[in-house]
């Protein structure tokens, strides 16, 4: 069984940064890409980024974001800047294939609430 756990989200005030982790464990785990998505209240999960396991091609949906792997560790960060109340949100790790949509992903994390203050 893969678990994804997540964590480094918390309370920040707007312009403040967060770098979020995410560490894969299981024997089985195998999967190509990890990535992060976001959910708002009453919104629907939002793409943020993506990273390659093997090769280390990335794809934004979220241009002041950066994903960074650390394959020694089956982890990956999500590094957040110029944070905005807007950004409040519960993050979420996944891996699979790697796409732009949610259908992409086999694994999620439990999700990790990002506070962002004005």
């Amino acid at each position: 069984q893969v678990q994804l756990v997540e964590s480094g989200g918390g309370l920040v005030q707007a312009g403040g940064s967060l770098r979020l982790s995410c560490t894969a464990s299981g024997r089985s785990f195998s999967s190509s890409a990890m990535g992060w998505f976001r959910q708002a209240p009453g919104e629907e999960r939002e793409f943020l980024a993506v990273v390659n396991l093997i090769s280390g091609t990335t794809y934004y949906g979220n241009s002041r974001f950066t994903i960074e792997r650390d394959n020694a560790k089956n982890t990956v960060h999500l590094h957040l800047d110029n944070l905005r109340p807007e950004d409040t949100a519960i993050y979420y790790c996944a891996a699979g294939l790697g796409t732009a949509t949610v259908g992409g992903y086999d694994y999620w994390g439990q999700g990790t609430q990002v506070t962002v203050s004005s």
